[in-house]
């Protein structure tokens, strides 16, 4: 491939990265506008995050492997185009239902990005490169990160919730278009050699995608379901993880490589991305209705303050890569989830009266804990993987990540709306009303503890795991 061609194909990867984490950070801002238009629960509302993680966790691996078939150029730009129309009908929906099932849409189209992007710059930049793109890759995704809250809350203050979905389109249909008239030739020519689509572990796919929805779907529905259905869920649970397990052992080139996995120098690395997340997403999907419903922001000064997470991420994430580079992960890594578990235990402080500051502190703080974990705990696992692992390692990466966003997700609705409705004789966070204000605190300081103590384990997770300098 031409060197022209290379950058041109970057800024197509870096704009699907762009799209798709730009948009799971503008909804959350949202999540509290849309749960008084439909009149719904938090629990219910919650799941126009989950789908768009659950389908992006569930299939991720079955888009790579079918990039390795058909080439990754291909179904990259597949993917963007089936995000477009999920992004256009989420725009057009007349209930919570119908906004759900479209957010499924979407996370297939980030999905179908998410796991061929790094597979097009490995394909047309140097080995040499590599680290360099992929960090740029990094920008581009705080980029997203940042620009997400403050789109969002632009256009909710002066527009509607609605009208957000379709701020992706224009630069979403514009890489469409010229991707697939100047780019995607180039990349058909340095396609990858076809792996038969019969290789592909099918069964581990459907227990993983069921495994995951009962794991999510059972956490957000617990508090409503009948003691014999929460029985017969967790059974159910059980029994799909035992079948799972058994396939990956038996099958020949399992969804996820249990010996690898086996390893405490990749497992623990992956648990502890997955608690990473876990901790950011229950603050990302928490902090904007305490700012909407106790400090009474509007959308655009909430979407502002959301923005002190990914600016702490964009300033320090380059300070954890070259620490990294100097001293491993071990100790950056385990250093960045114990900032993140002060940075929570900072937020148990929250009160009605607490002044802004003091809110942005903790999120920035948050930020920088993330962005000192982030980069050295990726870069140890894709460094000391062997050169024909590193598809399968970026994969695994990539799956734990989500599934982390999912499990805070679900937590923060599981914990929080359980303490409110414990404090305040039952009700649902859509039942709040000013004189629930000390209810609604408590139940928020008491799910940021615990929150805060799931960081302390995530940073002996990683303080424990093995580690060896990466070769080169």
């Amino acid at each position: 491939m031409s060197p022209s061609s290379r950058w041109p194909l970057f800024i197509l990867v870096a704009t699907g990265v762009f799209l798709s984490t730009m948009d799971s950070s503008m909804i959350n801002v949202a999540l509290p506008v849309i749960m008084a238009e439909f009149g719904v629960r938090l629990a219910a509302v919650e799941w126009v995050v989950l789908i768009y993680l659950l389908t992006i966790t569930a299939s991720l691996l079955l888009w790579g492997r079918l990039g390795d078939r058909f080439g990754p150029g291909r179904v990259y730009l597949a993917g963007m185009f089936v995000f477009i129309l999920g992004s256009a009908a989420c725009s057009l929906v007349v209930s919570l239902g119908q906004l759900v099932g479209f957010r499924f849409f979407q996370g297939l189209g980030a999905a179908m990005m998410m796991a061929n992007g790094p597979a097009i710059i490995r394909q047309v930049f140097p080995v040499a490169t590599l680290g360099r793109m992929l960090g740029l890759i990094g920008v581009a995704t705080s980029i997203g990160l940042m620009s997400g809250p403050l789109v969002s809350g632009t256009l909710i203050h002066y527009f509607s919730w609605r009208v957000m979905f379709l701020a992706t389109l224009p630069v979403s249909c514009t890489g469409l278009v010229l991707g697939s008239i100047f780019l995607l030739p180039d990349m058909k020519t340095s396609a990858p050699v076809a792996r038969p689509v019969s290789a592909f572990d099918w069964p581990g796919l459907i227990l993983w995608s069921f495994l995951v929805l009962f794991l999510v779907g059972g956490s957000t529905m617990i508090q409503t379901l009948p003691l014999a259905s929460q029985v017969s869920g967790a059974v159910a649970t059980a029994v799909l993880l035992f079948l799972f397990l058994l396939r990956q052992r038996q099958a020949l080139s399992p969804l996820l490589p249990l010996d690898i996995l086996a390893s405490p120098r990749y497992g623990l690395a992956l648990l502890a991305a997955a608690i990473s997340f876990a901790v950011l997403f229950v603050v990302l999907i928490l902090i904007p209705f305490y700012l909407h419903h106790i400090k009474e922001l509007s959308p655009r000064s909430l979407g502002l303050m959301m923005m002190s997470v990914p600016a702490a991420v964009f300033v320090i994430a380059p300070l954890g890569g070259a620490l990294h580079d100097r001293i491993g992960a071990r100790l950056p890594a385990t250093l960045g989830l114990l900032v993140c578990s002060l940075a929570l235990f900072l937020l148990t402080r929250l009160s009605a009266v607490t002044p802004l500051i003091q809110v942005v502190l903790p999120l920035m703080l948050l930020g920088c804990g993330q962005a000192l974990f982030l980069s050295p705990n990726s870069a140890s696992v894709l460094g000391h993987a062997a050169p024909e692992q590193g598809g399968i390692m970026s994969g695994l990466l990539a799956t734990a990540r989500n599934l982390g966003m999912l499990c805070g997700t679900a937590l923060a609705g599981l914990l929080f709306g359980g303490f409110f409705a414990y404090y305040s004789g039952g009700l649902d966070v859509r039942d709040y009303q000013p004189a629930q204000v000390e209810n609604f605190v408590r139940a928020l300081r008491l799910t940021f503890g615990l929150t805060g103590g799931l960081s302390l384990l995530g940073a002996l997770v990683s303080g424990i795991r093995g580690e060896k300098k990466a070769e080169g």
